[in-house]
């Protein structure tokens, strides 16, 4: 990639998105080209071909979807499942028909059986059994992996598929109801501190280990990917170390300096046991996160009190 050549970044307005074109920036990327749902409807494959010939952009960085929590996926299965399908379809099968060689997709590990043996290794896809609390959102996703997967055999494209453990940091979505487990964590600390330190109830036994990677590591991760040609379609990004989760409550609560006392729900979910990638196929061609679990927390606290007012009013 040269610094002149024409990028689009779907969904650039989000928290990966935004990273990216951040650390593409940053780097002496000068053409770098984003649209907003407003200006562009990514569910629509009119609109999105039509988009890519009039740009004709050199490489396309998709990072966009619809997102959210065990509880947002149990409860928007048929939007979780068509959205984030239609999004990808429109944009990879544009992509190869505008003549467009190099497609960066990301997905997430959830893309991964529920009980596959950990960590997780990339040729674990497709061999068991998917959890159930998120299953609309890993099949769509799945589906993204695999067209990439045939466009690279069928066509010999560049098309490359990254899949991130639990991303956070800055532009994170914060609001309750459809919020990933660290920031909702991180509102909640918040709140309670502000509250006179009262008690912070968290879902599940606290038992599940996570795996968690600051936005900013990712981004530096797709960047890698775009400047170079990888070997394979598919590839975790992580940081290959995981904790429980109440030793996330507690690193979470220590950052934001909350007093009260943490209550455990074990009546609600927990989801998948144990989720830890295995991110040696990316640290072999080069590529290592770079950021600790408590200095990202601590990033994205001081980003969250900047722009507090706006988070509040964010409902996705």
């Amino acid at each position: 990639m040269d610094k002149s050549s024409k990028i689009y970044i779907a969904g650039h307005r989000g928290m990966v998105g935004s990273a990216i074109w951040r650390a593409l920036g940053k780097k002496g990327y000068t053409n770098l080209v984003g649209r907003s749902r407003k200006e562009l409807d990514l569910k629509n494959q009119n609109e999105v071909l039509n988009f890519l010939q009039n740009e004709k952009p050199e490489a396309i960085i998709d990072a966009a979807a619809r997102v959210g929590g065990i509880l947002a996926n149990n409860d928007f299965p048929y939007q979780f499942l068509m959205e984030n399908m239609q999004i990808q379809n429109s944009l990879i099968d544009g992509a190869l028909k505008s003549g467009i060689e190099k497609f960066i997709f990301l997905g997430s590990s959830c893309i991964y059986p529920k009980f596959a043996p950990q960590p997780l290794k990339e040729e674990y896809l497709l061999t068991d059994s998917l959890e159930p609390t998120n299953e609309w959102y890993a099949i769509a996703k799945i589906t993204g992996v695999k067209v990439c997967q045939a466009i690279r055999n069928q066509f010999q494209k560049d098309y490359v598929s990254l899949m991130p453990t639990n991303l956070y940091g800055y532009f994170d979505n914060f609001d309750l109801q459809t919020s990933h487990v660290l920031p909702a964590m991180l509102r909640k600390f918040h709140e309670a501190k502000n509250n006179n330190n009262s008690d912070v109830v968290l879902w599940g036994s606290g038992t599940p280990m996570r795996e968690f990677l600051f936005v900013d590591d990712m981004a530096e991760a797709v960047v890698y990917a775009l400047e170079n040609e990888l070997p394979e379609y598919l590839y975790n990004v992580g940081s290959g170390k995981d904790i429980t989760i109440k030793e996330l409550a507690e690193t979470i609560q220590k950052v934001i300096g909350h007093q009260g006392q943490i209550l455990w729900d074990a009546e609600k979910p927990d989801g998948t046991p144990r989720k830890l990638m295995d991110v040696s196929k990316m640290k072999d061609i080069g590529w290592q996160y770079s950021t600790e679990l408590k200095e990202g927390i601590e990033k994205t606290y001081a980003w969250f009190l900047e722009n507090i007012e706006n988070i509040k009013e964010v409902k996705m």
